[in-house]
């Protein structure tokens, strides 16, 4: 008997709860545009994401053309993106360039696209044990540094354009720091050649980045191994001329060995 009552107590539960669902996808398939709008804007404002990207999709999908659905389209992707749904980011984003590429804000939805890359997640091992980003895979790292030079390529006197400048700047040194470290795994498992090119790499697509240095101090220990003297001394300079007080030059090797305990790690 009591097990009765909780069964029919729970079917009661669920019933108002479809009922107030229902009532509620009636209210959003009623309700006139500017209103939907100011809903999904104050969640947003709120930072009740799900709510504003719920009312910004209904919107577009009820009102497919308009002023309000123009800033929807911007609003809903930088909720997908608080949100941390980075592929729906960039879907919302790209489907606002393709349909309205002359919107005075169209500036900001290419900055946002690059700020999603920037911010994506980091992989399940990076989050776990902190790894370094430059050890991560950097194929969002690379599109966010395209997403911030189409912007100031097609919008140089966008108001987003310094800050971008200034990420542009964290992702190059993050890229050159991804290519040097490549560039020492292969220096130490003798792979000279290889080395070299990682590092030419580095120096011909990263310069002023910090990791110059590194980059040169792996040319000159692989030109080294490789017995071509003339080439390791002319990188020498060349390293002595930017980098004055790099440790290759104190006497620090490129790449030191690893101690026994780190050679069982396969990575790195």
């Amino acid at each position: 008997m009591r097990l009765s009552r909780s069964i029919l107590l729970l079917l009661l539960v669920l019933m108002f709860v479809a009922c107030g669902r229902s009532g509620h996808l009636a209210r959003i398939e009623t309700l006139p545009v500017d209103e939907m709008y100011d809903i999904a804007n104050a969640a947003l404002q709120r930072g009740n994401h799900d709510r504003a990207i719920r009312y910004h999709q209904r919107l577009i999908a009820r009102f497919p053309f308009g002023t309000f659905t123009e800033q929807a389209h911007l609003e809903l992707a930088y909720a997908q993106y608080r949100a941390r749904r980075p592929d729906q980011a960039i879907s919302t984003i790209d489907r606002f360039l393709r349909t309205y590429p002359t919107h005075p804000d169209a500036d900001y939805a290419q900055y946002l696209r690059g700020l999603v890359n920037f911010e994506r997640e980091a992989s399940f091992v990076g989050r776990y044990v902190n790894l370094d980003q430059a050890q991560r895979d950097q194929a969002a790292t690379r599109q966010s540094f395209s997403d911030f030079s189409r912007l100031l390529r097609d919008y140089p006197d966008s108001i987003h354009a310094a800050d971008a400048r200034q990420r542009m700047i964290f992702l190059r040194n993050a890229l050159a720091r991804h290519e040097v470290l490549i560039a020492r795994y292969y220096l130490r498992r003798g792979a000279f050649v290889a080395a070299v090119n990682r590092s030419k790499h580095v120096l011909e697509n990263y310069q002023q980045a910090p990791d110059g240095g590194d980059a040169l101090a792996i040319m000159i220990q692989s030109y080294q191994q490789l017995g071509e003297q003339e080439l390791a001394d002319d990188t020498r300079r060349v390293l002595e001329a930017n980098y004055p007080d790099h440790a290759f030059l104190r006497g620090e090797p490129a790449v030191r060995p690893k101690p026994i305990w780190r050679r069982l790690v396969p990575f790195g």
